[in-house]
C-alpha cells in the first residue's frame, strides 16, 4: 500500500481509524488466477469460515496446485464429500474449461487494457460466474485498485455499521460513501472486510 493510496484513504476519518488498526493491506495481482477464481466460486453463500473449511478440503481433493487440468481430473463425489455441493462442482469444472480452452485470454496480460465492465461481461460468460464473482476476481486475480462490490453482503453490512450506526443505507448513498476512497476503492473495501471480519 503506497503513500498515495494511504494519504486518500486518510481523508475519511473512518478510513483513518481502520488504516491505524489494521495496518496496511495490499491489493495485487494473484500468482494463480484461476485458483483465486475457484476461491470466490466456492465461496459463494458462505459466511467466511464456512467457505474456509470447505476450500480447505476441496483442495486436497485437487491438489496442491490448483490447475483446470487438476480441477477437471478431481472426482466430483469426493469434492461432493469434502462440501462442495453438486453445483458448485459443476461450476468448477465450467470455469476450468474455460481456462483451458481460453486462459490466456483471461490473464492478467490479455485483460489489462479491458475496463472493468469488460472484463466482469467477459468472465459471466461462464456458468456459474456471476456479477460478485466477477467482481472478485477484479480486485483478487487482477489487482484491480478501484473495485466496489456492493453485491457482496459484508461489504454492505461493514458500510452500514460503520457510517450509518448500522442503520439502512441504499447502495446509491453506500457509492456516496465510497466516493471518497477513489481511485482506490479496493483498498477501502478490505478494510471494510477486516473491520467486519475482526
Amino acid at each position: 500500500m503506497n503513500d498515495q493510496v494511504t494519504a486518500t484513504l486518510r481523508e475519511d476519518p473512518v478510513m483513518a481509524g481502520l488504516i491505524d488498526r489494521f495496518g496496511p493491506l495490499a491489493v495485487e495481482p494473484a500468482e494463480n488466477p484461476f485458483r483465486r477464481l475457484c476461491v470466490s466460486i466456492l465461496n459463494q453463500q458462505l459466511s467466511t469460515a464456512s467457505a474456509a473449511a470447505i476450500r480447505k478440503r476441496a483442495f486436497r481433493v485437487i491438489g496442491d496446485e490448483v490447475t483446470p487440468e487438476r480441477v477437471l481430473a478431481a472426482d466430483p463425489n469426493r469434492l461432493t464429500e469434502a462440501g462442495v455441493s453438486r453445483t458448485k462442482v459443476d461450476y468448477l469444472r465450467s470455469a476450468a474449461t474455460t481456462f483451458e480452452e481460453r486462459g490466456d485470454a483471461l490473464a492478467p496480460d490479455a485483460l489489462a487494457d479491458h475496463n472493468d465492465d469488460a472484463v466482469v461481461a467477459e468472465l459471466t460468460q461462464i456458468r456459474g460466474v456471476g456479477e460478485w464473482t466477477a467482481r472478485m476476481y477484479l480486485l483478487f486475480a487482477l489487482g484491480r485498485e478501484d473495485v466496489l462490490p456492493l453485491g457482496d453482503l459484508a461489504v454492505r453490512k461493514g458500510i452500514e455499521s460503520l457510517y450509518a450506526d448500522g442503520g439502512e443505507l441504499s447502495r446509491a448513498e453506500m457509492r456516496g460513501v465510497a466516493e471518497a476512497w477513489r481511485p482506490y476503492r479496493s483498498y477501502g473495501t478490505r478494510y471494510i472486510w477486516a473491520e467486519h471480519e475482526s
